[in-house]
Order: structure tokens, then C-alpha cells, then sequence
């Protein structure tokens, strides 16, 4: 898949009326708040929308700034990367921390462990 067509493909997506996101589904995590009631069938699509769009740019920057793009794949180390990169996606870093292994964990906890000790 070439540059320009991911780009028309994230334009059309962006002008078209129709959403990929299942309104239900947006709408269940929507009503899990307690501060909503109700929710208006006009907000719950542009919510929808709007969702559907940060994920778009989300990963097209991801994809744009990652390894796979000889190889046209986008990897969660990717996704990991590009929020603790980009100021724009830092919120995210709590969300999609970057793997380690478990002995690299239990390292760190060790080095904290005695920081904390000294």
C-alpha cells in the first residue's frame, strides 16, 4: 500500500458520513460514566465519528513513524512508541506502556528497592 493511498483512504474516511465504529458499543462505554443520563443520538455519532478519527490518525502516525513500514504493518511497539514520542499522544503512555521483559521489570523493582533503602 503506497503513501498517497493510506492518504486518500484516511481523507475519504475523514469526509464521509459513514462510520466504521459500532454506535452501540460507543454508546455502552459512554453510559458507564455516572455523570451521563442521556445521550442524544446527533452527540453519540460525532462521538463515534471523533473516535473513530483519533484512532485513524493515531495510527497512521504510528505506521508513518514506525519500523513496519517496509513491510506495510503496524505493531503495538509502534503504537508504543509514538506515545511516548509525540507530545500530541503522551496521555496514552499509561495506556500503551512499552513491553519489557519480566527480567528487565524485576531488575528495575530491585534497583528501586534499594534507592528507596539508601
Amino acid at each position: 500500500m503506497s503513501r498517497d493511498n493510506v492518504d486518500d483512504k484516511v481523507h475519504d474516511a475523514t469526509n464521509s458520513k459513514i462510520i466504521s465504529l459500532p454506535m452501540a458499543r460507543v454508546k455502552l462505554i459512554m453510559k458507564s460514566s455516572p455523570d451521563v443520563s442521556m445521550i442524544n443520538q446527533d452527540a453519540l455519532f460525532l462521538t463515534t465519528k471523533a473516535t473513530e478519527l483519533f484512532v485513524q490518525h493515531l495510527a497512521l502516525s504510528s505506521f508513518r513513524n514506525g519500523a513496519g513500514k517496509d513491510t506495510n504493518t503496524l505493531s503495538y511497539s509502534d503504537l508504543a512508541h509514538t506515545a511516548e514520542e509525540t507530545e500530541t499522544f503522551q496521555f496514552l503512555t499509561d495506556i500503551l506502556p512499552k513491553k519489557i521483559l519480566a527480567r528487565e521489570y524485576l531488575k528495575s523493582l530491585e534497583e528501586l528497592k534499594e534507592e528507596a533503602d539508601i
